[in-house]
Parts: structure tokens; sequence; C-alpha cells
């Protein structure tokens, strides 16, 4: 049995009982909620490694969760949409989503998915990290791989996973202009079905909280090819 709980929010019985079996036999923990509030209340109640949230919930819907959970919390958000609705996907992501799934879904895709977000989510700790620079600084902005933080000047940043590794690949190389192909392929390396839309709410999130903390010149856009590291001064510095 995998040592992670996840959340599956929907209040659909039947949609429920396919994740949770397929969960299941992925050997993954799990605990369900119904609606809106029961997510929040079990979120808070068992801390779980990653949230499988649907959009359509009654009430209080899945972007009114992400975005209660957003306040205190950074764990993992999968939504999943009856809709292929590209406006939800936009928006879902600006609030802090880690990946998308439209109904009907492959259970085999969404365990894909819940897979590469957790082993996202645990990076750190893999080889491969261990081997490139732990913490990664330029101008006021500060990096630690370790803790997964994220600090300009001396004030904190909260970060999701995905918005972390898109930092962390821009800071890695900060001379370098990114494509958005380039910045896809390393921060979604075990992901599928990924838009260049994506990558662009990411960053609009990662600009928002580093000018909230002083910082408004991070990331600079270079028209026609990508994004790259900018001065990352603090404002009035």
């Amino acid at each position: 049995m995998q040592d992670k709980t996840i959340l599956v929010v929907d209040d659909d019985p039947a949609i429920r009982d396919v994740i949770c079996f397929a969960l299941q036999k992925a050997s993954y923990r799990y605990e369900v909620a119904t609606d809106g509030k029961e997510a929040l209340d079990k979120a808070a109640l068992h801390d779980p490694a990653l949230i499988v949230l649907d959009i359509g919930l009654p009430e209080m819907d899945g972007l009114d969760v992400c975005r209660h959970l957003r306040r205190t919390s950074e764990v993992p958000i999968l939504f999943l949409s009856a809709r292929d609705d590209e406006i939800d996907r936009i928006v879902g992501l600006e609030l802090g989503a880690d990946d998308y799934v439209t109904k009907p879904f492959s259970p085999r895709e969404l365990i894909a998915r819940v897979g590469a977000i957790l082993k996202r989510y645990g990076a750190p700790a893999q080889d491969q990290e261990s081997k490139e620079e732990p913490v990664l600084e330029h101008g006021s902005l500060r990096l630690d791989k370790a803790q997964r933080e994220v600090t300009v000047g001396e004030a904190p940043v909260s970060m999701t996973v995905i918005e972390f590794d898109i930092l962390a690949t821009l800071l890695a190389r900060p001379k370098i202009v990114f494509s958005r192909e380039q910045i896809l392929q390393q921060a979604y390396k075990d992901n599928i079905h990924v838009s260049d839309r994506t990558i662009d709410s990411h960053v609009r999130n990662i600009r928002a909280k580093l000018t909230g903390a002083g910082c408004r010149d991070a990331i600079e856009t270079v028209h026609g090819v990508g994004f790259r590291l900018g001065p990352c001064r603090i404002d009035g510095a």
C-alpha cells in the first residue's frame, strides 16, 4: 500500500467508484468527499498528498474549493471536468491546480497523472536532483531545491509544485531564453497532453506571487520565442 492518501472529491457516486477502484488497484489509500465543504473539512483532517477535485460540485464548486485551499495549502490538485472547456482549464491552472482531466477519462490515464504529480512533488529526493545545485540565486531571488522554498529578499513566496519547477528551470540557466516547449519538457517530464497555454498560466501565477513579494521583473517575455529570467530586483532597491 502506498503511504500516500488521495482525497477524491466528486458528487457523482459512479465517478467516485471508478476513481476509488483505480486508486485501490494502484495501491493508493484514499478518502472521499461529495461536496465542497466536506472536501475542505477532509483536506484539513487527513492532510492528503493530492486532491482529485471535480469542478462541477453543487453549492461550492471545485474552483471555489481550490481558492479556499490555496489560502493555506499548496497540496497538489488534479481537476476533473465534464466539459473540455479551455476557459475552465486556464482558470483552474491560474488558481494553482497542477493538472486537468476531462470526463469521460481513462482510469489508467488518471492513475498515470496522479503518479506523475506525486513524483514531481517528491522530486528533491531523486538522484538527479542531488547532482544539481541545491540552492539557486539570482538578484533578490533565492530557490532552495532541498527545502522546496522560494524567497525574495527575506520574504518567503509560496509556490505550487509546477510553479517551483518552472522557476527552477529558469534559474538554472538565467541567460537562456526558454521556449514553451522546453519548459514543458523540464516541468512536465512525466505528463501528457499539456498545452502551451498551460505554461503561460503558470508563468502569470509566478509573476504575480513574486510581484507580491516586491519583485516585478523576475520573468521576461521574449515575444515569439518564450521566457527568460529577469534582473530579479526588489522594488525600490
